[in-house]
């Protein structure tokens, strides 16, 4: 995993995409609903068609029923374009400053719609981001 993005990536975007990727994810993260953790994520996918979804955590008072961010954007993508979606790329960023990067759930479902390139972009330590392709982030993937 790296902190800045590979030229050499066939699916490389450019500066200001992941400027626009990144905004989207902070600006869609002060929409989730978290009264739990108060810990608010967004998510912006870049789709290969270049259609731009947005999602955002949704907890509830279950805790197993919380939805993330991740895959709050993927439903609504899977919605608005249909189940053959595949996903460019992904920033996911949180309104608490802290690195984190997407859960095994998440890391699972992007893996669906993606390819191996597919780049996922996230908050790392000291106010960084990182990025990984999807391969990297699993890759003993679940496959049928």
């Amino acid at each position: 995993m790296s902190s800045e993005p590979s030229a050499e990536r066939p699916s490389a975007l450019t500066p200001a995409q992941i400027a626009s990727l990144q905004q989207q994810a902070a600006a869609v993260a002060h929409h989730a609903y978290a009264p739990y953790s108060n810990f608010r994520v967004g998510a912006a996918l870049l789709l290969t068609d270049g259609t731009i979804v947005t999602g955002c955590n949704v907890e509830n008072a279950s805790y197993r029923l919380t939805t993330c961010a991740e895959q709050t954007a993927i439903t609504s993508a899977v919605a608005l374009r249909g189940p053959g979606i595949r996903i460019r790329a992904i920033a996911v960023a949180n309104l608490n400053a802290t690195a984190s990067q997407p859960c095994g759930a998440c890391r699972q479902t992007i893996h669906e719609f993606s390819t191996p390139d597919t780049i996922v972009f996230f908050p790392a330590e000291a106010d960084t981001t990182a990025q990984a392709t999807i391969a990297e982030l699993l890759p003993a993937a679940f496959l049928l």
